[in-house]
């Protein structure tokens, strides 16, 4: 039997209403008692939102009395905007990982925009979302939604072609668009509410094929260095606990600060060299905040740092709120940095300073009046390897670097490199 016309908008929203193996999916009629549990939550909310899922915003901002809990609500819809968003270029602009990085950025603008609110009532959304079109896709259709809040991250991925099927778009791209549309804004909401403790719907565990769904509760540590109440914490070799009391414990002396996204070979050989040569044990410092890429949060702390746990237990693992080697220099004065030449580059390039001479030479003055050094590892850059002496910098900032020579050490593998050739 061939489906025509109006034939098409029954199955499309039979299918929305009915329930799914994947759990009791909200239908449009809910979206007044959903919004009315959130903006009786007493949590005051950013949402940040691409690709899709902008119903949700029109439901919440056009009910009387959302000004007390929307904070604010942005559209980051060009891959600019995005990046402009979340501090950095994504991999994927749909992915998990944008999801929960627009939610990170939402949850650090709430706290800006809401600075003496009770950090426990703020809630960070974020969601992106591959939906039908009247282009010809390369990918699923699919939405990734995530929250962030003081204590936690969760985040959900869900296949739209489980709910809505690919004929549909085929028949009709507009229908199938509405629809992706309304099952986005449905969700989306039914998110914010659970995020906000209402009991509308149940996210936590939810698990299939068709919806993947985990939540990472955060230890106090790490819940502090989110809010700023806490500038570092340390995960060492024997322990599970974060723990570090700057008055009773010496502060590392070498540190390899790095994203480790993930960690690989070089790392650890690097690492190995630096210690052979300095006579001092590595500890890995892993910043949350980072000039170049999105904050990080409790799910990316924790694989993280279980990456480098598993490929390296011997070494301690320091998580700051570091994104600079000036805000590094004041953490752990006299400590010296194992860096490649490309890092070192970063540092002397005027555009993290606001295109200022002036302050990048603060900058490089401060780290060198707190008594740190660089040890600095070639890599390859465009194509061709390079080390320390082909580089042109700042007479000041060459005074405190020390160089590791090709003939010593050389590893050509990238963090950049293993993401983009992982399935």
């Amino acid at each position: 039997m061939r489906l025509e016309g109006s034939d098409w908008t029954v199955v499309v929203w039979s299918l929305l209403a009915k329930p799914q193996a994947l759990g009791s999916i909200l239908s449009t009629s809910d979206h007044h008692e959903i919004v009315g549990e959130i903006l009786a939550s007493g949590r005051q909310i950013v949402i940040a939102v691409t690709g899709g899922g902008s119903g949700a915003i029109s439901a919440l901002v056009q009910t009387p009395g959302a000004s007390r809990v929307v904070l604010d609500a942005v559209v980051p819809y060009s891959l600019a905007a995005l990046v402009d968003w979340i501090g950095g270029k994504p991999d994927q602009a749909c992915s998990e990982a944008t999801a929960r990085a627009m939610a990170m950025a939402a949850f650090m603008r709430a706290g800006w925009l809401a600075s003496d609110a009770d950090p426990l009532s703020l809630v960070g959304i974020g969601f992106t979302g591959s939906l039908a079109t009247d282009r010809v896709k390369l990918g699923q259709r699919r939405i990734h939604l995530a929250a962030q809040t003081a204590d936690r991250t969760e985040v959900h991925s869900i296949r739209l072609t489980d709910q809505i099927p690919d004929a549909v778009q085929r028949h009709d791209p507009r229908l199938a668009r509405d629809a992706d549309e309304a099952f986005s804004t449905t969700t989306l909401l039914s998110l914010i509410a659970h995020s906000c403790g209402a009991l509308v719907a149940e996210f936590s565990g939810r698990s299939s094929d068709l919806w993947q769904g985990r939540v990472e509760l955060a230890p106090r540590e790490r819940g502090e260095l989110i809010l700023g109440a806490r500038q570092v914490c340390v995960v060492k070799p024997d322990s599970n606990v974060d723990s570090f009391n700057q008055g009773d414990e010496p502060l590392p002396t070498v540190l390899f600060p790095g994203a480790f996204n993930p960690p690989h070979a070089g790392h650890f050989k690097m690492a190995a060299a630096a210690e052979a040569r300095l006579g001092r044990p590595i500890v890995w410092e892993l910043s949350i905040a980072n000039v170049d890429k999105p904050p990080l949060d409790f799910i990316a702390m924790r694989e993280r740092v279980e990456a480098l746990r598993k490929a390296d237990g011997a070494r301690s693992i320091a998580l700051t709120r570091a994104a600079t080697f000036r805000e590094k220099a004041v953490l752990f004065p006299n400590a010296t940095f194992v860096v490649g030449v490309d890092t070192i580059l970063r540092i002397a390039e005027p555009r993290y300073y606001g295109e200022s001479l002036m302050l990048r030479n603060k900058a490089i003055a401060k780290i060198a009046e707190r008594g740190c050094r660089f040890l600095v590892f070639g890599r390859k850059l465009e194509g061709q390897f390079m080390t320390l002496g082909d580089l042109n910098l700042p007479v000041e900032l060459r005074r405190i670097c020390d160089e590791v020579p090709a003939t010593e050490f050389r590893e050509d593998v990238s963090s950049t490199d293993l993401r983009k050739s992982a399935p």
